[in-house]
């Protein structure tokens, strides 16, 4: 919190000739440079005086929602969405903001329960139907990981698709000319397929533009270790097979390394591999695994500062997209710059 004496120290005058200037005390004798650099100085600093500072307490909403995609136990299997809700919770306590869970379950979220927070963050991925069920139910709604049909609802998530191309661009350029892919589909509640996931979606648009598609190498099932282990087996089976591979996430390449070094391969000098998220086991692989880091805990962070502005007041909806960046370990060659 900045103090008055802190801008006197700044602008080199009295506390009381602060205080005299942003109270508009206008029989202050002053020059109009110094109460300027008051101004700027107190702007600059972030000063709140003390009746606005008692009104951003008295706004500080009491109780958020954190409405999560997945189950406790799912969760805890995707270091990923831990990071995510850890950005939330870590940004809330800063706030003095206090945080209910709720999970995934089949009867969906208490109506009552929703109505006594002063907001909804969404975690992760919901269908339409579940989405405007819980802005019909919250007071403001933020979608964290997934940006929604809905317009008018505020969202925070990584450019995937973006950071899909600079991958495939940087493995190309590392002399890799056969790569192949391994990931999931988008399922709805009953485990019915509905659409290629960004990564893959993206992966595929990209190949397809420069003629070098083989639908054979890239493969998509669920979003689990045992599932890129299969997937892998499949990819790998094959005569022709890619001289590296993309994983959809880390939880998926565990299995990829699982089902190379049981076929006697090695990486990344007979197959590279590189994959998604950068959870920390991604380092302790062995070799460690060269993946594209998401700022999971940065969007769990954004997307509470967009419920803030929602709750004091802001009417226009925001989407922010969070960029990607690439951490190259062992499981490739060197990337040239």
């Amino acid at each position: 919190m900045v103090t008055l004496k802190q801008i006197a120290n700044a602008v080199g005058v009295s506390q009381a000739t602060v205080s005299r200037v942003l109270n508009f005390d206008a029989t202050l004798s002053v020059s109009p440079q110094t109460r300027q650099a008051i101004i700027e100085t107190a702007e600059a600093m972030n000063y709140a005086t003390p009746r606005a500072r008692q009104r951003a307490r008295a706004a500080t909403p009491a109780k958020i929602a954190l409405v999560h995609f997945l189950r406790p136990e799912s969760e805890l299997a995707d270091p990923y969405y831990v990071g995510l809700r850890l950005g939330i919770e870590r940004r809330c306590a800063a706030l003095q903001v206090e945080t209910v869970k709720v999970y995934h379950s089949e009867t969906g979220p208490d109506p009552k329960l929703l109505g006594q927070c002063s907001g909804t963050i969404v975690i992760g991925v919901h269908e339409e139907s579940e989405i405007a069920q819980l802005k019909g139910l919250s007071r403001h709604l933020v979608c964290a990981d997934f940006t929604p049909g809905d317009d008018e609802i505020d969202a925070v998530e990584s450019d995937l698709r973006s950071a899909m191309r600079k991958l495939l661009t940087s493995l190309t350029a590392a002399g890799y000319r056969r790569i192949g892919f391994v990931g999931w589909w988008d399922h709805d509640r009953q485990g019915r397929v509905k659409n290629r996931e960004k990564r893959c979606q993206a992966y595929i648009d990209w190949m397809q533009d420069r003629g070098l598609h083989d639908p054979e190498i890239c493969l998509a099932d669920w979003n689990t270790e045992e599932s890129g282990y299969r997937l892998t087996q499949a990819v790998l089976s094959r005569p022709d097979r890619p001289d590296a591979l993309i994983c959809g996430n880390d939880n998926m390449a565990v299995g990829a390394y699982r089902a190379i070094h049981e076929l006697g391969l090695k990486i990344p000098d007979d197959i590279a591999v590189a994959s998604f998220n950068d959870i920390s086991v991604a380092q302790f692989l062995s070799p460690p695994l060269s993946t594209v880091h998401l700022p999971s805990e940065e969007i769990g962070e954004t997307a509470v500062d967009l419920l803030m502005e929602r709750i004091s007041g802001r009417q226009v909806a925001k989407r922010s997209i969070l960029t990607a960046r690439m951490i190259w370990r062992g499981s490739t060659r060197p990337i040239p710059a």
